[in-house]
């Protein structure tokens, strides 16, 4: 089964995952009897926020499009491995999270970091009633970048992609309490990285 494509590198504005597990139970329900539409279908449903988590962990567009295209083929692999006891964004969330980590440690890859904002989120329609908060928006996503990738990763399960501790829990296989205490982590370096970043 071929996955279909993520899209090339579209930042696509950052979106909480709204977790339906009925809706993703009978789609898988219908991709295991051979119901090629379901697994369009789940592509469609995951698709943003895959592709969002793996930004903020890579920096780059092209690599969180490469990852979500591998993500969906590694689903449509190994399907058979899921586990419907547990929660398939979970499962999906996770691959994410490890394909975008692998990524990283092959090679050495480059991260480059880029101002002028190519990021998900950064539309450009309606300046004007955007201009009071750009420069602040602007920091943020600045600081966020410059954060390690386990930092920048719950950051972005938490504030972007909105995932409660036990749901951040469940993608990467931690308790909550060494989710709160990672977070409270990566909050504390993405303060003092903001009050580095902060005009004098």
């Amino acid at each position: 089964m071929n996955a279909p494509s993520a899209g090339p590198h579209q930042p696509f504005a950052p979106s909480r995952v709204i977790v339906d597990d009925a809706t993703d139970q009978a789609l898988l329900e219908r991709l295991r009897n051979g119901d090629r539409e379901a697994f369009a279908e789940l592509v469609i449903r995951y698709q943003r926020p895959i592709y969002n988590a793996a930004f903020w962990i890579l920096r780059k567009p092209e690599d969180a499009s490469d990852v979500a295209q591998t993500v969906f083929l590694r689903v449509a692999e190994r399907l058979d491995e899921y586990d419907d006891r547990y929660r398939f964004f979970s499962w999906i969330y996770r691959i994410a999270v490890n394909e975008s980590l692998n990524l990283l440690r092959r090679g050495g890859r480059e991260e480059v970091l880029d101002d002028e904002g190519d990021l998900p989120g950064a539309e450009r329609d309606d300046p004007e009633s955007r201009a009071g908060d750009a420069e602040s928006a602007a920091r943020v996503r600045g600081a966020v970048l410059r954060l390690s990738p386990g930092d920048r990763m719950v950051i972005t399960l938490r504030h972007f992609a909105e995932l409660s501790y036990e749901e951040m829990g469940e993608v990467l296989e931690i308790d909550q309490k060494t989710v709160k205490s990672r977070l409270y982590e990566a909050r504390q370096r993405l303060r003092a990285m903001l009050e580095d970043l902060r005009p004098h």
